[in-house]
């Protein structure tokens, strides 16, 4: 296995001189061969990807990007940009995938191809949207651009979705709002009416995180026709509970089997709903019948009896 490994280094190293002859100009060659040298680069980063020497792999698959640029070779170099946002995944460089995935997209669809632009920004986000949600969900947002540029309301809805739910993780609930309420318009351009029903019982519960239950009320009226039966039931029981500030029948619809088995995001955002809070009058103190006296300390007891000595000789006068 190491010889093996010696020998595809070896072979990288000579792709990488190769490269690099081909990039130098003399008196009689004044230009560079930029793709040959991008070729040679891209066999060099295979030959370290099978070694598992990452690093270098990387370094050579940005040395092609840079060649194919110069070649105006946009599609190689999208691809050598997204390959190396993959190999930054293996060296745990999480932050540099969505930089290389950005390149790659523009790169992409200056090419023509915004499909494969929106395919890499989705993966990409997929790989960071654990560590780095606030990255992820940039590259979800970019991805809604780069396909409604191709009037693709579906397939940017499924992006808006994505967003949304990570917005609601972070507890950005006015973006997460906004975000819903996007989603909800693109699924109206393609005519996904039962998705829309489900979005405005995940809007109305945002809108309840956010504590405006005008806003949830408001939201209900607005796209309620869109709902099932289900949904309509659980939105008037939950609403109604917090208009009435009876936390009993909120807690009643909030655990109903339909919310509960909700996106796993907002199942959890109903989970963890502030129920309303009623007006709750001062409870009395209790009194005991036959209860001991109150304590009373020996020096209260002695000024008592002064008091009273000194009424008394009054009264005598």
């Amino acid at each position: 296995m190491a010889a093996a490994n010696a020998k595809k280094i070896e072979e990288a190293q000579e792709h990488i001189k190769n490269a690099e002859k081909c990039l130098k100009t003399t008196l009689l060659k004044w230009k560079a061969d930029y793709d040959i040298a991008a070729d040679a680069y891209n066999k060099a980063a295979a030959c370290y990807k099978s070694t598992k020497s990452y690093q270098e792999c990387k370094d050579c698959l940005l040395k092609a990007a840079d060649c194919y640029k110069k070649n105006n070779s946009l599609f190689s170099a999208a691809r050598c940009y997204d390959q190396a946002g993959l190999v930054c995944k293996e060296l745990g460089q999480l932050e540099e995938i969505a930089t290389f995935a950005e390149r790659a997209c523009i790169m992409y669809q200056q090419h023509g191809s915004p499909d494969a632009g929106a395919l890499c920004l989705d993966r990409a986000a997929k790989m960071i949207e654990t560590q780095f949600p606030e990255r992820a969900v940039d590259l979800y947002k970019r991805g809604v651009d780069v396909v409604m540029i191709e009037d693709r309301p579906r397939q940017a809805s499924e992006f808006c979705a994505k967003f949304s739910r990570l917005l609601v993780r972070l507890k950005m609930y006015d973006e997460a709002a906004d975000a819903i309420r996007r989603e909800i318009s693109l699924n109206q351009q393609s005519e996904n009416i039962p998705a829309i029903g489900r979005l405005v019982v995940a809007l109305v519960l945002v809108q309840l995180a956010r504590e405006d239950y005008v806003a949830a009320e408001k939201a209900f009226k607005e796209w309620g026709n869109n709902c099932e039966v289900e949904e309509i039931v659980a939105m008037e029981t939950l609403l109604r509970g917090y208009d009435e500030e009876d936390a009993e029948v909120a807690r009643k619809a909030l655990h109903s089997p339909f919310i509960r088995h909700m996106d796993v995001e907002y199942a959890k955002l109903a989970r963890d709903l502030k129920l309303p809070q009623g007006i709750v009058a001062p409870s009395k103190p209790q009194v005991r019948e036959n209860a001991a006296p109150s304590y009373k300390s020996v020096a209260d007891a002695a000024q008592q009896d002064d008091d009273d000595g000194e009424s008394q000789q009054g009264g005598l006068c």
